[in-house]
């Protein structure tokens, strides 16, 4: 039982860290092209060799 008094902060810490980030991507708009992944999978154009920048 003394493993638990460890185990609950460390999970509830893991889990504020885990929230945090989630939070973070939302805000910064990581998830706005709802349409440009399903126009690439239909597209028939393969860019299998990018250009280098």
């Amino acid at each position: 039982m003394e493993v638990l008094a460890y185990l609950i902060p460390i999970s509830l810490i893991l889990g504020s860290v885990g929230l945090i980030g989630f939070l973070y991507t939302v805000k910064s708009n990581q998830y706005d092209d709802p349409e440009g992944d399903a126009r690439r999978i239909l597209s028939d154009q393969y860019d299998d060799k990018p250009k280098p920048d």
